[in-house]
């Protein structure tokens, strides 16, 4: 072949090439996606009385993505942090939602259940994908938020199932149930009515609010009712003062708690050795000291950023929510479609998500639906590490799975 010829047959090459390169569509963005990040935002308390928390869960979500951005980030963006304070009060969470909100994809943290009340609205109209502090079942009729494992009703009704099972509970008996009144509370407060209702128990409730200090008539009140089991959904400096009451009354009932309602700071406490012989804690998510594979990961890639410290189970909820999160950021690359109705879409489509044992595998197509059904058990320890030893690895109780086929 002549050189004029090889000249005309690499001009034609080069359009076909360039034709090829115009048929792949590009990546349709929105608000907080740019050339090269992604941001996500984080409005949560970082000087108020949920700032310990908070800052062990935002580490988790560095953590996690730190190794993202390490193998190349999610349409090849790193994907970034955009943090504001709204140290527990509501009309800072506005101000700080609505700064962040033009700058941010979606929200991987809204702490706070006055919080992420009061910006749920706006979420309708945003539509950006939103992870809350709170595990309450209320919030799944919610199509933007993102509810990282199992609620707090399921939570009680597999803890209380443990109680059974040790023959601590059986039919006939009396569970005593002190909640705080709203989302969580109320919420908690549903598992053991459900098992009181479908296993033949009693309940005897007791409803206070966060700013209620003196607990001994409560739990006295729960003592002379013959209460078999207490369940206590509290902020975890009432959950302390109720254990201690009950200690000062020479009552030695088995205590269940949700994990939210515990501080590891406890264990540094008076209180510390009836924490560990009377209280178990159900969570979502595997404690720190877990065997569970990706907290193996985590415990790691933590000691290796933070020698010498220890983190929490915040640490791994925030790496269990970061990881889910991804998990719908990358599917909605596929989809070529980083807007938030593509990451919507994405999310409602997302099933089936494994997780490596940090809590049970996720589920996010029906709206109304918890993600996981499974919970762990574990009992407070100040010799392992974050306190927390794991008594049962994720478990889901047969009366789990009535209510979920009732729910339907």
């Amino acid at each position: 072949m002549s050189i004029r010829h090889l000249f005309l047959a690499t001009l034609l090459l080069v359009p076909a090439c360039a034709s090829d390169d115009q048929m792949t569509p590009p990546v349709r963005t929105g608000p907080g996606v740019a050339a090269e990040s992604i941001s996500l935002g984080v409005l949560t308390d970082m000087t108020g009385p949920f700032k310990g928390s908070s800052v062990f869960r935002i580490r988790g979500y560095e953590l996690y993505l730190a190794d993202v951005n390490k193998r190349g980030g999610v349409c090849g963006r790193r994907v970034e942090l955009k943090q504001k304070d709204h140290a527990y009060d509501v009309q800072k969470a506005l101000d700080g939602y609505f700064d962040l909100e033009p700058q941010v994809l979606g929200f991987i943290d809204v702490a706070g259940q006055p919080m992420t009340a009061a910006i749920e609205p706006d979420l309708m109209q945003t539509r950006a994908l939103t992870v809350p502090g709170s595990w309450a079942a209320s919030l799944l009729g919610n199509p933007h938020m993102m509810v990282v494992g199992t609620t707090y009703d399921l939570d009680i009704i597999n803890g209380l199932d443990h109680f059974k099972r040790k023959g601590l509970l059986t039919a006939g008996d009396t569970i005593g149930h002190v909640h705080l009144r709203g989302s969580f509370g109320d919420n908690a407060l549903e598992g053991s009515r459900f098992v009181a209702e479908n296993w033949g128990m009693k309940i005897s409730e007791q409803a206070v609010t966060e700013t209620t200090a003196n607990l001994i008539e409560q739990i006295t009140a729960l003592k002379a009712a013959g209460t078999k089991v207490l369940v206590l959904s509290l902020t975890p400096p009432q959950t302390a003062a109720a254990v201690g009451i009950a200690a000062q009354l020479g009552w030695q009932v088995p205590i269940l708690s949700s994990a939210v309602s515990y501080d590891p700071a406890i264990m540094q406490s008076p209180v510390a050795p009836v924490f560990a012989k009377q209280v178990l804690l159900t969570s979502p998510v595997a404690p720190w000291s877990s065997d569970a594979e990706g907290v193996r990961e985590l415990r790691d890639a933590y000691h290796q950023r933070f020698p010498g410290e220890e983190g929490t189970l915040n640490t791994v909820h925030g790496y269990t929510v970061a990881m889910a999160f991804v998990a719908v950021l990358e599917k909605a690359c596929n989809k070529k479609d980083l807007t938030r109705d593509g990451v919507l879409r994405a999310f409602h489509d997302t099933n089936n998500l494994k997780t490596k044992s940090l809590t049970g595998e996720l589920r996010f197509s029906l709206v109304g639906r918890p993600s996981a059904t499974q919970s762990y058990m574990a009992r407070p320890d100040a010799k392992v590490p974050g306190t927390l030893k794991v008594e049962e690895t994720l478990y889901e109780s047969e009366l789990v799975k009535l209510k979920g086929t009732r729910a339907r």
